[in-house]
This record gives structure tokens, sequence and C-alpha cells, in this order.
């Protein structure tokens, strides 16, 4: 992350004036605005926690410590597709890395990459589907019992039913 002294602005701040009004001056509402914040723009751009910081009163080094604590913020937008690729136990022991290594082979891209098609890999904590292990999620649909084969199955269909729906060629 480049450093906060930067001022380069991009966002609509004016998006966030509701959020500040109400949480801005309530103590402890650092995390609170973040989500909101995350809501609004998709991801947590460096101008928005600047903006946050001199809204608050809180340092921009503590905004973006808590903003880069926590595993739910993002600091780059997200693709079209959120491909969340369990790393809990039950799918860790079951393969999920071999699962990994089938999205990389398919899609070219490794955790925290983008394609630029709108496809974002990224591996998570555990999505409490161990049942289903080895499981990822591809924005709300889950997908369990993961063979390497299968995974890449998914990808594909979903690659040609965007591109139906563009009206594209398949690939």
């Amino acid at each position: 992350m480049s450093c906060c002294c930067e001022q380069k602005q991009e966002s609509d701040l004016t998006l966030l004036d509701g959020v500040l009004d109400e949480y801005a001056s309530v103590p402890g509402s650092l995390i609170t605005i973040l989500q909101k914040a995350q809501e609004i723009y998709g991801y947590l751009p460096q101008d928005v926690l600047r903006h946050i910081a001199q809204q608050t009163g809180v340092k921009p080094a503590k905004v973006f410590g808590v903003a880069t604590f926590y595993a739910q913020f993002r600091f780059q937008p997200v693709g079209k597709y959120l491909i969340m690729l369990c790393q809990g136990t039950a799918c860790h022991v079951n393969g999920s890395q071999m699962i990994e290594q089938a999205i990389v082979e398919e899609l070219g891209i490794h955790d925290g990459e983008t394609t630029s098609d709108g496809y974002l890999h990224s591996r998570c904590g555990m999505l409490g589907c161990c049942s289903l292990s080895p499981v990822m999620m591809i924005n709300d649909e889950t997908y369990g019992t993961l063979t390497p084969e299968k995974t890449k199955k998914i990808l594909r269909e979903l690659k040609a039913r965007a591109s139906e729906q563009k009206g594209g060629p398949q690939s």
C-alpha cells in the first residue's frame, strides 16, 4: 500500500456523508464506518481512508492499521466474480491446495489477483461448509466436494455463461 500522505483523490467522498454524519462522533465506530464505506465503494480506496480519518479525528495510521488488520477489508476493486477458496482445517486436509492449483491453472491468477475479465481469487479462513470440503464460493453460490477437474469444469461453465450473457463467443 502506498504512503497515506499521497493526496490523490478519485472517489466521490460525498457518498460517505450519511455514514459519517451518523457514526463519526460515536466512540468505537471505526469498524462500522469502514464496513459501510466498503459497501458503498466495493473496497476501501486510500482517499476514502484518509477522509474517514479526517472526519472522525482518528489518526490516519490507526485507520489504515485497523483496515489492514481485518481480512474482511479490501483495498482493490473486487472482480465481478469473487472466488473464495476455503482454507479451513477440513478443506485443507481434503485437498484445498489441489483446488487452488486448478484455479491458478484455469484462470492464471493467484490468491488476491483479479483477471482482466473480473474473476478474483481469494483464500478465506472458513466458509462453514466443512461437510462439503474442499469447498469454494463464487459470489453467493457454494461448490463442494471439489476435485481439480470439477473445479476447472465449474470455472469453464461460468465463463461460458458470462460470455453468452454478453453475446460474445465462448472461450
